[in-house]
């Protein structure tokens, strides 16, 4: 496959109509691309998902997923045979990097990875190889480019995250509540009521507990994240979205956190 037909810019921002129509918990139930293979290639190599089901669930919805810059290999692999060749290269697991301009959460280099990254808003970082992916859409597919990345980051831990998360959230809710956002946007008020129900998520059994939770509750802040920035047909001022976002950021940065955290030890090692 040509480089240039599948490497199209991020989505920007998060002010789509998916976010103006869809339930923050029902976002939230169809987890990044990232999050998908962190967690199911790691359940792979621990042996609690066989190789087919593990393409499944990382694939979820889409038409394929392929890997192109593998070690070894000039052409375009499917993603089923691409997991063989990282076992082969002694990848052992994967991890999450979720970063933002200015906050590199889950990266640990080198610089060209953390570009590619950033500019995805995601990767996968693996575990016993200097190994990263890095996903772009294309069309109904995914191509992951396969780059080299440090394996050795600063992850939080989950307790860390698990604190940073449940500070943050209460005090955006009474930012919000001060923007009087729920005059313009019920939902927001709704989705944040709805945080106290559980909320089953797609993840490989054996998954720990405490990071299925944080996952849970992280998604689902990112989710209403989105929700409150999106702005119907730019009805929003520019300071009134300015105001909404730097209200936000200490909350998406914590939700980030507290999900890099659920996928770098999903199993409790």
């Amino acid at each position: 496959m040509d480089e240039e037909a599948w490497r199209t810019p991020r989505e920007g921002g998060r002010t789509t109509e998916h976010a103006r129509s869809v339930p923050a918990a029902e976002r939230a139930a169809t987890l990044p691309d990232s999050v998908r293979l962190a967690l199911w290639f790691s359940a792979w190599c621990e042996g609690g998902a066989s190789l087919d089901a593990a393409r499944d669930r990382i694939v979820a919805g889409d038409a394929a997923h392929d890997v192109v810059g593998l070690p070894g290999h000039t052409d375009t692999v499917p993603l089923i045979l691409a997991l063989g060749v990282l076992r082969a290269e002694r990848a052992s697991g994967a991890g999450l990097a979720l970063p933002e301009p200015g906050d590199p959460t889950g990266l640990g280099g080198p610089p060209a990875f953390n570009a590619d990254a950033l500019e995805a808003g995601e990767a996968v970082v693996l575990r016993g190889v200097d190994l990263g992916l890095v996903p772009v859409r294309a069309g109904a597919g995914v191509v992951w480019r396969c780059l080299p990345a440090n394996e050795h980051r600063q992850v939080p831990d989950l307790a860390e995250a698990d604190t940073g998360l449940r500070m943050a959230l209460p005090r955006a809710a009474d930012e919000l509540a001060a923007l009087d956002v729920a005059r313009w946007r019920p939902q927001v008020a709704d989705e944040l009521m709805a945080l106290r129900r559980p909320q089953e998520l797609p993840v490989p059994d054996g998954m720990d507990p405490r990071a299925q939770r944080m996952l849970a509750l992280g998604t689902r802040c990112r989710a209403i994240v989105e929700l409150a920035l999106a702005d119907d047909g730019g009805a929003l001022a520019a300071a009134e979205a300015d105001r909404r976002r730097q209200a936000l950021v200490p909350l998406d940065r914590a939700a980030r956190r507290a999900v890099v955290a659920a996928c770098s030890a999903p199993f409790g090692r």
